[in-house]
């Protein structure tokens, strides 16, 4: 079975401060290391560099015109890349925390590697949090995935974590929101930039505080609610004229997933039979069910197809609410 974290003489390369994560993987560490510390931990503490590409033929090499970008710490060939592909070293992308964890406004949280060293990520819990409906609290992270691979951009964005379930939510809820910055490795990564494109994280989470108490005050139908999960599980062979009891065995596997821990899932007593419980079943299955191991779901929900489905669920979920 294929793994998406990486592991080094059977540890997992990756470091996580407070509970374990839920999908149990990685080394515990305290919850006041430097960023560098904690790419020590989690045994990020390695560099890359470009070479450059030959082929053997009839015993002669021959360049490709190409580089290969290795890891010096095993020379491993990460990926293949032209000559003006810019590498991000670790190193870069741990020190971006920095000043955040030195004024106390973040702490390190989680940092590995996934896809043998070709994705490694660092997560921040950033201090601020809000609770709705009672005592379900949303908390807020700073990610930044660094990709050591061709055609992969880095990529840094605020993501909201549900606590009671540690569902990874979505703030991509505005076309145009700066939630998030991507840069391709045809540029240098410069930090100041990102951060100036990512502005004040306190602003964002405010505007997320409000969609929740949105979602949370609209209820569900059971036909909107099943055209909810049909938008974001398509069951493309269903017909167009059902009955409710046609329409709700013609869901997809996903999306009947989702109907079934609706009422069951962590935090359901949380605004029962509205938009908010209908998302998060979303999230909460994309996050802990779906994939066939833990560290595929883990790749899967914040660089895969899972992300995007989040998007579309938070998207979809608001769209239902405001016509209810």
């Amino acid at each position: 079975m294929a793994h998406e974290l990486e592991f080094v003489d059977g540890v997992a390369q990756m470091a996580y401060a407070g509970d374990t994560p839920w999908h149990g993987l990685g080394t515990p560490v305290s919850n006041d290391l430097t960023p560098l510390q904690m790419q020590q931990k989690a045994g990020l503490d390695w560099e890359v560099q470009k070479v450059p590409s030959f082929i053997e033929i009839d015993g002669q090499k021959i360049k490709t015109g190409q580089e290969s970008l290795v890891r010096l710490s095993d020379n491993k060939v990460l990926t293949n890349v032209g000559e003006g592909w810019n590498p991000c070293q670790n190193a870069d992308a741990f020190d971006f925390f920095a000043e955040y964890v030195a004024a106390g406004d973040m702490e390190m949280h989680t940092a590995g590697s996934l896809k043998g060293g070709q994705i490694t990520w660092a997560l921040a819990k950033v201090k601020e949090s809000f609770d709705v409906f009672g005592e379900d609290t949303v908390e807020s992270f700073l990610l930044f995935s660094n990709p050591h691979q061709y055609g992969k951009s880095i990529d840094v964005r605020f993501t909201p974590v549900r606590v009671v379930c540690n569902n990874t939510l979505t703030m991509s809820l505005e076309q145009g929101a700066k939630n998030s910055a991507k840069v391709g490795h045809r540029a240098v990564f410069n930090a100041a930039n990102v951060k100036t494109t990512l502005g004040i994280a306190s602003d964002k989470f405010a505007k997320y505080k409000e969609m929740a108490q949105f979602l949370g005050s609209k209820r569900v139908t059971a036909d909107s609610l099943i055209q909810f999960y049909n938008d974001v599980f398509p069951n493309t062979s269903r017909t167009k004229e059902q009955t409710q009891v046609d329409k709700l065995a013609d869901l997809s596997r996903n999306a009947k997933l989702c109907y079934d821990v609706l009422e069951t899932q962590p935090g359901a007593e949380f605004a029962p039979g509205t938009w908010w419980s209908a998302l998060n079943s979303v999230t909460y299955v994309t996050d802990h069910l779906q994939g066939r191991n833990a560290e595929n779901r883990l790749h899967s929900q914040w660089f895969g197809i899972n992300q995007t489905r989040k998007v579309k669920a938070a998207e979809k979920a608001v769209e239902f609410a405001t016509t209810s």
